[in-house]
Parts: C-alpha cells; structure tokens; sequence
C-alpha cells in the first residue's frame, strides 16, 4: 500500500463496509431533505434547480444568510455532536470550524461577471450553474464541509446530493434536515439540499453513476478522489496531502513554535491542511524544541517515549484508526507514559525522527509531531518536497529571508503556501482570504468557492454599445 493509500479517507473504507453489513436502523425519511433512494434524492434536486435559479439573486442570497445563521446559531450544539459521534477532533475546535465556514465562504458576490467592448460590440462573461452535484462528504470535517459546500453550490445557482460518510451520518442528517427547512422558509424549494437516508459504498457509487448529476464533488482520501476522476463527469477532487512546514535559521524560532503547535494541534490535526511533519535547520532546531515545550501545549518526548508512541499508533506501516483524531491524553495513555499522564493543556506529542521515519511519510492525523534536522534550509527544501510527496496540498515555511520563501514556494507547488503562521492561515482562519473545507488541488480548482461549481457562459452582442 503506497504512502498516499493511507490518507483517513481511504482507512475508512474499511469502516463504511462493517456499517454497510450492520442492521442499524437508518435516520428514517421524512420528506425533508433525507430520502430513501438517491434517485427519489436527485429528481428533487434536478425538480428545485431551475426554480432555484429562477428567484432574483437578492432572494438565494436571503437563502444563504438563513443558512449562515441557522449555522452560527446551532453552531455548539453541532460542534458537540459531531465530537461524541465521530469521536474525532476538539469541541473548541469544531465550533471555530463552523463558525469559519459559515462566515467567511463567499455567496453570490464571488460570480463576478466580466465585460469586453470593443469596435465588435459586447461580450459579457458570466458564471452558470451547472446542475444538481453530487457532493461526497468526509468525516473529519462534517460540519464544516457541509456548511461550506452547501453555501458555495447554492450561491451559484446548484443543488445538492450528499453522499455523508457513515461514521458522521446522525449529525450530517441533522444539518441536511435543517438547511432544507431553513432554505423552503425563506422562500426557496423543497430539494435544494438532499441525501439519502442511509450513504454506502453502493449509494457513493450511485451518485456517480446516475445520469441526472452534472458534476462530482469528493472531499476526502486519494481513494473517493481517484473514484469520481474515472466516473466520466466533470469532477472536482480535494484529496490527502502531508503538510511539511520548514524552518530556517533567519525565522522568529518562537514565534515559529507557537504558530506551529497551534496548527497542527487544531482539531486533534485532522485538518488535511495541518502541520503533519517539521524540518528544521540544525542549528535552530534545539531552540525550536525548547519553545514549543514552553507553550505549556506541547511535549518533546525522549527517544525512549518516542519509540512507545511510534509502536501505538503505527502497526505495519498503517496508522492505528483508534489513535486518528484523538486528544494527547489518549496516546500518552495507549503509550504508558507515566511522566505525561495527567498533564493540563497538553495538545501534542512532539519527538526527533531521522528522515526515514514512518510518520514523517504518513499523513497520520493525529497530535504527533515529528521533527526532522537538515544541514541547511536546501537540504530542508529538497526534503519537504519530498514529503508533501506531489499531493500539491499544502505547506508552511517560517523565515524572514524572502529568497528562501521563494525557493520553497517554486519548489512544492502546492495550493496552499502559508509563511510566517498556522497552516489554518490558509483556508481564512485568523488568515486574509474565504474559506474553504474543499481543497481542490488534484483537479486544479483549488480554493474553491461559488465560481469553482459554475460554468463561464459567453453572451455577445454584435455592433452595438461600443460607445467610448
């Protein structure tokens, strides 16, 4: 199994086939946006689309500010469900999650039409709907995901099918079911958000197949990505990444230790976009240590602790599902280590590792942090492009020489590139841009937003209002 095979998404797999042999009753239907089939799901979707496309776009935008609040308003009650169900992830966390998600992903405003004039007459560029999506979830971020998702497809005229991932589906329904209400409240259609009752692979599978959705949307694994590339619609995948942050020696180092932890402990890292691994230089790297335990967030395990935890949470070059997405507490406590038990504040679990280390390799998400040492900020730069290993996700780089950053940058090509700051500076977070919980990177939409689930459509008109 490569490197890339063992993003969460993929672990799962196994998961969703024991839910799928399971006799649980399914959240049972109520004509409220949760269905019984995916086809009763998709002919309400392709019913409400071209009415939805037909209110004014003062109207849809009333339609997402009554999602945003309704969000914002259950926002706690939503960030503790998702915890006690998945088991993944920080309350804390969860409620800035949502909150992000629900304030800063853009509406309408992001179809900004375009205009061209000349001695041939008009052209005016302008972004289209493309249909009914379908929108397959992951569990490390259902709400986020969903508030995020839902936002962006509606403000460009779509509707929507979720497929939820099994492990998250009490509270995916939850949300479903109240966006629906929300959207027919506010004067939108019945069918503007759907999913089916009880998601499998076999209902993942329909959403791929079924003639009536216009484009695919996978957040998650290299697994569901690689799924929805060979189901011959236009599809837009944000897969795993491996997240290196590097450090030099010009960097603030405490300032670097503090933005670090903080970034890769949010959300226990089940962020896609957090610190997965650091590569310091030499000659900073004792600093750099010596401050991230001085954030009172973060322990340097000794090489003896350091070979317990890598024995817990790795088996076989697998990453052991029971540690993802857990608090410290519980590794130090699968790990027997005695000194840490019991420790306040602790976020995460930091130790030295060579090069060759699996959990430098594996996107591991889960609050342990490898740090690696290199010569000199090439050697780092070499290795971090390495380690990101071509996923074109993610990176972070601390240091105030603007050549480095720039080497660095040209060197990993990722979609996102965070200097100076927390990986989740990235997506909008304490950060200057929208948000996003749907990172395009393997098909190139990147960051996406209302225009990434829209078509350009050209209108021209011959000879006329070329009047300067």
């Amino acid at each position: 199994m490569s490197v890339k095979e063992l993003a969460l998404e993929d672990m799962v797999a196994s998961v969703i086939m024991e839910m799928m042999n399971k006799d649980e009753e399914p959240c049972q239907p109520t004509g409220d946006g949760i269905c019984e089939t995916i086809d009763e799901a998709v002919a309400k979707a392709k019913a409400a689309q071209p009415r939805l496309i037909s209110l004014t776009l003062e109207k849809r935008e009333a339609i997402l500010k009554a999602i945003r609040e309704v969000a914002l308003a259950k926002n706690e009650e939503w960030a503790k469900a998702t915890v006690a169900e998945t088991g993944l992830g920080r309350v804390e966390d969860k409620i800035a999650e949502n909150i992000l998600a629900a304030t800063k992903t853009p509406g309408t405003e992001d179809l900004d039409a375009k205009a061209l004039s000349g001695d041939a007459g008009l052209t005016l560029i302008e972004y289209a709907p493309f249909g009914v999506i379908g929108s397959l979830t992951p569990v490390t971020n259902a709400t986020g995901t969903l508030i995020n998702n839902t936002i962006s497809m509606l403000a460009g005229g779509n509707t929507v099918v979720y497929n939820v991932h099994p492990s998250a589906l009490k509270i995916s329904t939850e949300v479903i079911r109240t966006f629906h209400k929300v959207i027919v409240e506010n004067g939108g259609p019945e069918g503007c958000v759907g999913m089916v009752a009880k998601p499998t692979m076999k209902t993942a599978g329909e959403i791929m197949a079924h003639p009536d959705i216009n484009v695919l949307v996978a957040t998650g694994g290299a697994g569901v990505v690689k799924a929805v590339l060979s189901s011959g619609k236009k599809a837009i995948g944000a897969g795993a990444g491996n997240p290196p942050v590097l450090v030099d020696e010009t960097a603030c180092i405490r300032k670097a230790a503090e933005e670090i932890i903080a970034g890769h402990s949010i959300n226990n890292n089940i962020f896609c976009i957090s610190e997965k691994e650091v590569i310091a230089v030499d000659e900073v790297a004792d600093n750099l240590l010596k401050f991230m335990e001085e954030t009172g967030k973060a322990a340097v395990l000794t090489p003896e602790e350091a070979q317990k935890v890598t024995e817990t949470v790795i088996h076989d070059n697998h990453v052991v599902k029971d540690y993802v997405g857990k608090d410290a507490s519980v590794i130090v406590e699968g790990a027997g280590l005695t000194r840490l038990a019991g420790k306040k504040g602790l976020r995460c679990l930091v130790f030295e590792a060579d090069k060759k280390h699996p959990m430098v390799w594996i996107e591991q998400m889960m609050p342990v942090l490898p740090l690696v040492r290199v010569k000199d900020v090439w050697e780092g730069i070499d290795l971090a492009v390495k380690v990101e290993q071509g996923n074109r996700h993610t990176a972070m780089m601390h240091s105030t020489n603007v050549e480095h950053l720039t080497a660095l940058a040209r060197a990993i090509q990722t979609t996102i590139f965070v200097k100076n700051g927390p990986s989740y500076s990235g997506i909008g977070l304490n950060g200057e841009g929208h948000a996003t919980f749907t990172i395009a990177g393997p098909t190139g939409e990147g960051i996406t937003s209302a225009k990434s689930f829209c078509r350009q459509r050209r209108c021209v008109l011959i000879d006329s209002f070329r009047i300067v």
